[in-house]
């Protein structure tokens, strides 16, 4: 059975972009509404939540919501999935920091003499990265690791064989 395509954008993005124009003495308060949106038990609770946050904030910050709203499909995937994937999920910093370290590695050379010592290079950056995983390894991942075999077994069975 094929894994049909799930996408999940980043909920700390989201916020971050929710929170850029709101003034500082609103910030903590519109943080804690938004909060209430992607930390809803369920995507109908979450739905409810952002409702509610509309009714305060939508007259003062009405593209806040708006947003939310445009991206909504992409930002309650996780929803989909138990909490301790959720947390694994909801946000990409993980994969900025990868991707920051391929490019930190990578910037400093003019060119590479041929392709494979560029994907030599980007081999390494992702050891660098992965010492760092398993230095901060993963809350509950005993927990975590079953789950995602059930929900992504194709994809998981390529590389946990």
């Amino acid at each position: 059975m094929r894994c049909p395509l799930r996408v999940q954008r980043c909920i700390v993005y989201q916020i971050r972009s929710s929170l850029k124009f709101v003034s500082w003495k609103d910030r903590k308060a519109v943080a804690k509404d938004l909060k209430s949106v992607y930390s809803a038990l369920n995507e109908e609770d979450a739905q409810l939540a952002l409702t509610d946050f509309n009714d305060i904030w939508g007259k003062k910050y009405p593209n806040i919501t708006a947003s939310w709203q445009t991206h909504w499909a992409e930002l309650s995937t996780f929803f989909k999935y138990p909490d301790a994937v959720r947390k694994l999920i909801y946000t990409t910093n993980p994969i900025e920091s990868l991707n920051a370290t391929i490019k930190r590695k990578t910037k400093s050379k003019g060119s590479f003499p041929t392709e494979i010592s560029a994907f030599k290079v980007m081999y390494l950056a992702t050891q660098e990265q992965k010492n760092k995983w398993n230095a901060n390894s993963i809350r509950n991942w005993y927990e975590i690791y079953p789950q995602l075999c059930i929900f992504f077994s194709e994809i998981m069975s390529k590389y946990t064989k």
